[in-house]
């Protein structure tokens, strides 16, 4: 990747975060363009260059998380078995970046509060079904691609990206949860995949 368009991805996921982050802390129907804006120091026209809303802002950083899983995904050892490879592209998008590590959130029960309201905003819902559609298709090719399979003709590379996006959500919905038996999302989600890849047993 070049300076160029690095530097156009620092300030995507910067403004992507900061909507996320004023929506947590004040509520979506509080947020302004302008005040994302502000708060990742560019004018509002640039915001509007990168998103159409607050709401698409917020859900790119899930359609990101999952492209570079494609990517990841693809630079995995051929001999490695497939589901292993997963769960490390997975696992590798859960460190945080540096516009999430200059704002730490101190409070997790209140971050994750405002998460789940945030999360209940039927725009952001939409969006975020949006972004896990096109997700669920950059998984799919990878997936296809390792296989050997074709995702217009073969359910097997769409149904592991389907399973793939409900094991991050699930992941990610019980880490939020205030009685979650761990705080590392890590774990959560190493899990997940674990028991997918098993095929669910009965506990």
């Amino acid at each position: 990747m070049g300076l160029r368009e690095r530097k156009k991805q620092e300030t995507r996921s910067a403004l992507s975060w900061a909507a996320v982050r004023l929506i947590v802390e004040r509520g979506y129907d509080k947020v302004l363009v302008e005040d994302i804006a502000t708060e990742a120091g560019v004018s509002p026209r640039t915001f509007n260059n990168y998103y159409s809303s607050k709401a698409e802002a917020v859900a790119s950083r899930h359609l990101d998380r999952f492209r570079r899983v494609a990517d990841d995904l693809r630079a995995r050892p051929a001999h490695e078995p497939l589901w292993e490879a997963i769960t490390h592209a997975m696992v590798a998008q859960t460190t945080p970046g540096p516009e999430v590590t200059a704002h730490p959130q101190p409070d997790r029960e209140a971050w994750a509060a405002g998460l789940r309201l945030m999360l209940e905003a039927p725009a952001i819902q939409a969006e975020i079904l949006r972004a896990a559609a096109i997700a669920e298709e950059s998984i799919a090719a990878a997936v296809a691609e390792r296989t050997g399979t074709d995702p217009d003709t073969d359910m097997y590379p769409r149904l592991v990206a389907a399973s793939v996006t409900a094991a991050f959500n699930v992941a990610s919905q019980q880490f939020t949860r205030r009685t979650a038996g761990s705080t590392d999302i890590r774990e959560l989600l190493t899990d997940a995949m674990r028991q997918v890849a098993a095929g669910l047993p009965p506990p």
